[in-house]
């Protein structure tokens, strides 16, 4: 339960794209949290989050789409038991417990398609909040990468692999 209402997940449809445009579109912009080109145009970002190597799923509160995120294999062949995911959460809808849900629905996902693992390949350091519930969530540090972001505000700051079994 989040907010105003109860919370619903689930596989995105192409109906969905406007929706998670509308999300991801402001995050990749400010180029806070991911390391994505800022001006990436719409059809880049929704090929990118909806590319064809990922499933993408979206949460739902009273019909509004306010949050999403991507599961996908972080490596080939030997490496393909873990998985890697991206969240994000539509501005306004933060600090309601969405982003935890989705990756609690995400958890629980990923062990039901046989994946052992879970790995956060690039968390920047400054996205506190985040780290702070990935690790809520059981994920461990398992590498830092120094001066590897590029924050639009606070230069080159560390960023994080996130690592937890299933």
């Amino acid at each position: 339960m989040t907010g105003s209402g109860m919370l619903h997940i689930r596989k995105a449809e192409p109906r969905d794209a406007g929706a998670i445009a509308a999300i991801i579109l402001p995050t990749i912009r400010a180029g806070a949290t991911y390391a994505l080109e800022a001006d990436m145009c719409e059809a880049e970002s929704l090929a990118y989050w909806m590319a064809p190597d990922k499933e993408t799923f979206v949460a739902e509160e009273e019909g509004v789409v306010v949050g999403t995120y991507y599961m996908r294999p972080n490596q080939a062949g030997g490496g393909a038991h873990v998985c890697n995911c991206g969240y994000m959460t539509k501005a306004g809808a933060t600090g309601r417990g969405i982003a935890r849900r989705m990756c609690e629905h995400s958890l629980e996902h990923a062990r039901s398609k046989g994946y052992r693992a879970m790995q956060f390949n690039f968390v920047v350091s400054t996205n506190e909040r985040a780290v702070r519930l990935w690790q809520s969530l059981g994920f461990e540090i398992v590498g830092r990468l120094p001066g590897a972001f590029k924050h639009p505000s606070t230069g080159h700051v560390d960023a994080f692999v996130m690592y937890r079994q299933l």
